[in-house]
């Protein structure tokens, strides 16, 4: 019976896999248009899994086994299982490989039965709750009709009842995991997932590159759409990205907007995108949904506003303007989708297409349009914190080899004090450098988070004009906003430039010898790692190495690093200014304050400008640059050393 009833089974629940296989394609392909390298792709995919992707899932070390030995085992035995009992196979070789393999998925099971026991909240509820029992019984079939096959016992034990429960047995597991692949379940995300990694709209994040800018507009493309009003407006990989969502909740662990008690969950936020591309309500979403905001009252369609200003829609406008754009969702995320690039995309449309920028929006971008500064201070006072210094202008030398990129901080009396701080040590390694001046505009950051586009690409191509007309070999900026953006995203609009953040500069300089430093007095200090200098370019080691050679020892913060927590100030959330129960920089200075530290070292103007806004008492703040300026040896400096720091400056 189980040799007439298995092959049924089996290809009744392909079959109907590739059916669902082909309507879930053609749904995804209802978004616009991207190019993708079709056959390269899939043949990139099983290393793109089994090595970038099983990467990230490393890090925790209990999901990672239970991952390598369900995920692994399941391929196996379904492969195997298809040749066995599919097409008939009978080889003890095989059916002892179908043992092993289905018994690998039922340990992996077990710890996935155990995770699911007493789930941290972060994992969505509902249907996922069924995962573990399907798995169980998909690998504890196969394996008991299997025996026979391996020799272990005889054709035909247990009757026709046994193999009447083992055809249940069966199928149940083989619909749960090859037809709820395609067709919509638990399993879902294996299916999209794999094609995602094939597709993805950053394909050169794998192998270890990094890929952080956002995408450009084609603003000359009158037919294209000013960002993202309805699901099918997101580009077609975009769409097939969101369908890949484990619903893991790392992403929403890590957000620190949810933690704050802000409209937002990313994960929420992703399964939103996917009830658009089907159609339908929020009532069934089994996770934790965006703080304030009750279930079944959001609901949409493919071709339906995914924001309405009028009244309810799929998501609510604050949602997306809750969001710091600070990556931790993305760099957490085992399935590797683009959150940020999601939103940024709806905050283009409610910008550009609707003028729908909430609180301080609006005038910042004005004053951005008017005064190329979002204060609408007046540019010519861009210098006024340098008056004393008789900085060198690009304008006078032509060339240099560190074009220094002093950004808004300019016009702020707090930042004022690491600019000139940096200035001092330039000028101590003896560093060729110069300043814009009145030339420099803003370097369109804001604009762009805030969804204005236009405006920030007005921005960047005036600077990349005024960049043309000189020679340097590379930009240096205290700022990992500007640094970030010139460095990563100016590249599309045509300026290609070598840009380094500050912190990363003096530790060259240090390495290189060009600095004569003495010892910090700073007894405890902790360093906060900037969400644009980390997440975004991977600086970690440079601000740490800097610190060390003044003597100082990082007491480092429980998140740190790739898990720093961010700081509030990115992704214009400080114009934007959702409320939520708490604030974001409040939460942070609990984490500064669990070390003991009494000084945190930073090295962006966003971050100091946010926890300095922590009501005291709390530790002092201070730049990286500060720091090192605060410790250098004013003795005449060694008739070697300006070669020294010429040689650091030509370092690539």
């Amino acid at each position: 019976m189980l040799n007439t009833l298995l092959p049924l089974l089996l290809f009744a629940a392909l079959g109907l896999a590739v059916l669902g296989a082909a309507k879930r394609f053609f749904m995804w392909r209802r978004g616009r248009p991207s190019k993708v390298d079709w056959i390269g792709g899939l043949l990139k995919m099983p290393r793109r899994y089994l090595v970038d992707l099983h990467h990230v899932v490393e890090r925790d070390k209990y999901m990672s086994k239970t991952h390598v030995a369900t995920a692994g085992g399941f391929v196996l035995a379904a492969l195997l299982a298809i040749l066995v009992h599919g097409f008939g196979l009978h080889s003890r070789i095989l059916g002892f490989a179908l043992l092993a393999a289905t018994t690998l998925m039922f340990v992996g099971a077990l710890f996935v039965a155990k995770r699911r026991r007493n789930p941290p909240s972060r994992l969505s509820k509902g249907p996922w709750m069924r995962l573990p029992k399907s798995l169980l019984m998909f690998s504890a079939s196969f394996f008991i009709a299997t025996l026979p096959v391996a020799g272990i016992l005889p054709e035909g034990f247990g009757g026709w009842f046994l193999a009447g429960l083992l055809a249940i047995g069966v199928a149940w597991g083989v619909s749960e995991l090859f037809f709820g692949m395609t067709w919509g379940g638990p399993m879902k995300h294996a299916f999209a997932g794999a094609l995602h990694l094939a597709w993805h709209r950053r394909a050169e994040r794998f192998g270890g590159g990094r890929s952080t800018g956002l995408k450009a507009l084609d603003l000359s493309d009158t037919s294209a759409p000013l960002g993202v009003e309805k699901p099918t407006d997101f580009t077609w990989n975009q769409l097939l990205g969101f369908d890949a969502c484990v619903q893991c909740g790392k992403c929403e662990a890590m957000c620190p907007a949810f933690a704050a008690g802000q409209p937002l969950n990313p994960k929420k936020l992703i399964q939103d995108m996917v009830i658009g591309l089907a159609g339908g309500n929020d009532a069934s979403f089994a996770g934790s949904p965006y703080p304030g905001k009750p279930l079944g009252e959001h609901s949409g369609g493919p071709h339906q506003p995914i924001v309405s200003l009028e009244g309810k829609a799929l998501v609510d406008a604050e949602t997306l303007w809750s969001c710091t754009t600070c990556r931790a969702c993305v760099e957490e995320c085992p399935m590797m989708i683009e959150h940020v690039d999601a939103i940024v995309d709806m905050r283009r449309h409610l910008t550009l297409e609707k003028g729908a920028t909430p609180n301080k929006g609006a005038e910042v971008l004005e004053n951005l349009i008017a005064t190329d500064n979002p204060g609408g201070f007046a540019p010519g006072g861009r210098l006024n914190w340098a008056a004393d210094l008789n900085l060198p202008l690009m304008s006078d030398k032509q060339q240099v080899d560190v074009l220094f990129w002093v950004g808004d901080g300019a016009f702020d009396m707090r930042n004022q004090r690491t600019l000139r701080a940096f200035v001092k040590v330039l000028r101590a390694a003896n560093v060729d450098f110069a300043v814009l001046g009145l030339e420099e505009r803003d370097s369109g950051d804001v604009a762009r988070r805030l969804g204005d586009e236009a405006t920030f690409q007005t921005l960047a191509k005036r600077n990349i004009a005024t960049l043309a007309k000189y020679r340097f070999k590379r930009i240096v900026s205290c700022d990992p906003h500007s640094f970030h953006v010139l460095k990563n995203e100016y590249g599309a609009l045509g300026g290609q430039y070598q840009v380094l953040h500050h912190s990363t500069f003096i530790d060259e300089l240090v390495r290189a010898g060009a600095l004569n430093l003495g010892q910090s007095k700073a007894a405890s200090v902790t360093y906060h790692d900037p969400c644009y200098l980390g997440r975004y370019n991977g600086e970690y080691e440079a601000p740490r190495a800097v610190l060390k050679a003044i003597g100082i020892e990082v007491k480092e913060m429980e998140r740190s690093g790739f898990r720093s927590r961010c700081c509030g100030g990115g992704g214009g959330a400080p114009i934007t200014d959702i409320p939520g129960k708490q604030r974001i920089p409040d939460m942070r200075m609990v984490d500064i304050k669990e070390t003991g530290a009494e000084l945190v070292a930073v090295g962006c103007p966003q971050c100091t400008a946010m926890l300095e806004g922590v009501v005291a008492p709390r530790p002092e703040i201070k730049d990286i640059a500060e720091l090192v300026a605060e410790v250098l040896i004013e003795a005449p400096v060694d008739a070697k050393k300006p070669s020294v720091a010429k040689a650091a400056v030509e370092v690539a």
